[in-house]
Parts: C-alpha cells; sequence; structure tokens
C-alpha cells in the first residue's frame, strides 16, 4: 500500500517509537500509583514525556502540559473549560468538528459564537477578525492549518489581534504539530491543543493540552490524580488539575520516543521533504484535464503537505475507493470532519479527495499516486465518450 492519508493519521512511525510502546507494555505499571520500580518507570517515562513536550513547543514550564487522548479532548478542555454563558468566542468555517460541535454545544448553554467565513481558497479576512472582536470576547479559537485545504494561519497575526482586545487565544495544532514550527511563547498561545498520532509521529491515544501560566481551566474530568485522594475535589494545580484516571503511559512513552527522532531529523528537514513531495504531485497533476484544486498554491511555504482536489464532477469517495483498489493508493475523501469549509468551497455533495504526504513517503510513490491519477482522468473521460 501507498499511504497518502497521513493528514488522517500516520502509518509510518519511527522504529524507536514502535520500540518505546513494544518496551512499555512489558515493563510499565501506573504512574502515581505506587513506589514499586513499574509505577517508577511509568512515572519517570510520563514525566520525560512531558519536559520534551514543553521543549518541542516551547513552553514556560513542563508542569504547563496536561496528557490529553488527542486534540479532540484537548479542545473540549480548553473550550469548556474557558467560556462562560454570556462570553463571546469567534471560530473560523474552515474548522474541524472538534472545535465546532463543542463550541456549538456552550453556544446552547449562553455563549455568544461568530463565526468567520472564509474566501474561495479557505482563508480568513483579518477585516472580518477585527470587526468581529467585542469587549466581551473571551476567545479567539482555530486550527493552524485547514486540514481540508492545507492552507497555513497566520498565528501569530491571530493571536495578536486577540490580545489587543484582552481575549485568549486557543490553537488547534492538529495539523501543523510536528511539521511547522510551534512556540507558545512567541506565538502568542494562551492554550495549545495537540495530537500525537498525526505529524508528530507518536502513537494514537496520545495527545495534549498546553496552558499558559497563571491561566486556570475548570476541569473537563475529575476522578484519580494520585494525589490529594482524601479531598473532595479534583486537584487544582496543574499538570493534575487536567489530568484524571490513568494516562496512557505506553502511548506516552511512544510519543516520547517521537519527540526525540523530530527532534534529532529536525522540523526543519521533515518539513521540506514532506512538501516537495506534495508539490511533486501537485505539479505532475495539475494539467490533468477537468481537474479542481482546493486551497492556495502560490506559496509552499505556507502550506501542509496536503493537496486537495476532484476530478470533474466525479464523487470523491469513488475516486478514492478506485485509487486504494485498483492502485493500492490510500487517501482520504468525503468532508473530512470541516463542514462548513465544505459548504464555503461548495464541495458538500462531492466531497474532495486528499492526498496527504509525510517524510517517510518516496518520490517513487508519489509519481505512482500521479500515473494512477492520471490512468483515473483517462478512463473517465474515455467512459464519458459517446
Amino acid at each position: 500500500m501507498i499511504y497518502l492519508d497521513n493528514a488522517a493519521t500516520t502509518v509510518t512511525k519511527p522504529e524507536a517509537v514502535v520500540q518505546a510502546v513494544s518496551d512499555a507494555l512489558r515493563s510499565f505499571g501506573n504512574a502515581g500509583r505506587g513506589v514499586h520500580e513499574s509505577s517508577l518507570l511509568a512515572t519517570r517515562a510520563i514525566h520525560e514525556t512531558r519536559i520534551a513536550a514543553a521543549d518541542f513547543f516551547h513552553a514556560a514550564d513542563p508542569a504547563c502540559v496536561a496528557f490529553t487522548s488527542n486534540a479532540t479532548e484537548a479542545l473540549n478542555t480548553a473550550i469548556k473549560g474557558i467560556l462562560s454563558p454570556g462570553d463571546h468566542v469567534i471560530t473560523t468555517a474552515s474548522e474541524h468538528n472538534s472545535v465546532l460541535r463543542p463550541l456549538y454545544e456552550t453556544e446552547a448553554r449562553g455563549v455568544s459564537l461568530t463565526i468567520l467565513p472564509v474566501d474561495a481558497y479557505g482563508n480568513i479576512s483579518f477585516d472580518d477578525l477585527a470587526s468581529a472582536l467585542k469587549k466581551k470576547t473571551k476567545a479567539v479559537i482555530c486550527s493552524g492549518a485547514s486540514n481540508v485545504t492545507g492552507n497555513l494561519r497566520d498565528v501569530r497575526g491571530i493571536a495578536a489581534a486577540a490580545h489587543a482586545r484582552d481575549a485568549l487565544f486557543v490553537l488547534d495544532a492538529a495539523q501543523i504539530a510536528g511539521c511547522h514550527p510551534v512556540d507558545l511563547q512567541s506565538d502568542g498561545i494562551d492554550i495549545l491543543c495537540f495530537t500525537g498520532h498525526k505529524s508528530l509521529f507518536g502513537p494514537q491515544g496520545t495527545g495534549g493540552i498546553i496552558v499558559r501560566e497563571g491561566l486556570a481551566l475548570r476541569p473537563l474530568k475529575s476522578g484519580g490524580s494520585g494525589m490529594q485522594s482524601f479531598s473532595k475535589t479534583h486537584p487544582e494545580q496543574m499538570p493534575a488539575a487536567l489530568e484524571a484516571g490513568t494516562l496512557n503511559g505506553h502511548g506516552l512513552a511512544g510519543l516520547h520516543a517521537a519527540f526525540c527522532f523530530l527532534k534529532e531529523t529536525g522540523q526543519d528537514n521533515i518539513r521540506h521533504q514532506a512538501l516537495a513531495l506534495a508539490k511533486r504531485f501537485f505539479e505532475g497533476v495539475k494539467d490533468i484535464p477537468d481537474i479542481r484544486f482546493y486551497g492556495d498554491y502560490s506559496d509552499w511555504d505556507a502550506r501542509c503537505p496536503i493537496v486537495a482536489l476532484n476530478l470533474g464532477e466525479e464523487d470523491a469517495a469513488l475516486v478514492s475507493d478506485t485509487l486504494s483498489a485498483d492502485y493500492g493508493i490510500a487517501t482520504g475523501a468525503g468532508a473530512h470532519c470541516a463542514p462548513l469549509m465544505h459548504e464555503a468551497l461548495g464541495t458538500v455533495t462531492q466531497g474532495i479527495v486528499r492526498f496527504s504526504f509525510s517524510f517517510f513517503n518516496t518520490e517513487a510513490e508519489t509519481d505512482a499516486a500521479i500515473l494512477a491519477l492520471r490512468n483515473i482522468a483517462t478512463a473517465r473521460r474515455q467512459e464519458a465518450r459517446p
């Protein structure tokens, strides 16, 4: 199989990640729940991962990092932890349902919600953002890049606009963490939500939320914490405040190995290689008759390694199924959990075929995908002839 659905999850992981998970499965007890060696192994591993995450994202203190099962849980924690009835919040039409659905829930409870529109390329307007900001705006919440089009956001610009009106900035880094640099302090991020299983090359079931020092959130969950067990309330100090129950120690051991791989290999090297493959694919298919691209491809440095397209009016799922069944090429197709973006792009019924590339893909795989899409397009035209 040629795997080009990396925006959903990366399948090929560094061997060190696989080994770390395997070793943890053989040795870890419950972190923070004992002083025996198995418990201490897990405790130390999770602490090391916390330090690595803080270093990777330039957090002020490892204690600011709380681990979750994925970006969805992190975003739910952020959104429901800072918003109250009467608050105003801003997001965009390009967001994933991991942002939209929790916001709709808070809206039903009395939070005022503004959704910024996107243009034909899927980009927002800073004029629209400036107009939407109000005195009662509590937060601006958006992704670092669209999971549909691959367009990057001006994270620093959005953060600066939010802070100018005393609003918080919450970043969904699911698509950019590991691929593009994220610096909490320089970028002005108040809350960062990330997942481990995409470009960080970590295991599924790992992720986290990083909260600026001095900012307190209502916890999404309460329960066992391994500390203050006789208290009726959950601990308030980070990171325990946002971590209830047994953490995924096995997965977090793998995530630590992933952070080490990223640091050793270099994010710039990883990004440039993946983007070079995406650009190679784009150049190889752009002259196919009736092909339509979604997103802004004018500046590859302002993109994730995603190429979103359709062949004429052909159903995206059918094209993706043909790529898989006839050519052994895995792609993503459909709505990609971003309904408002598809409404803006006019692809609600058709969907979009998404090719997303990874550091571990090759030029040979990319060329095979080019040839396959050309063959499908040729067959489609021949079938359409009378």
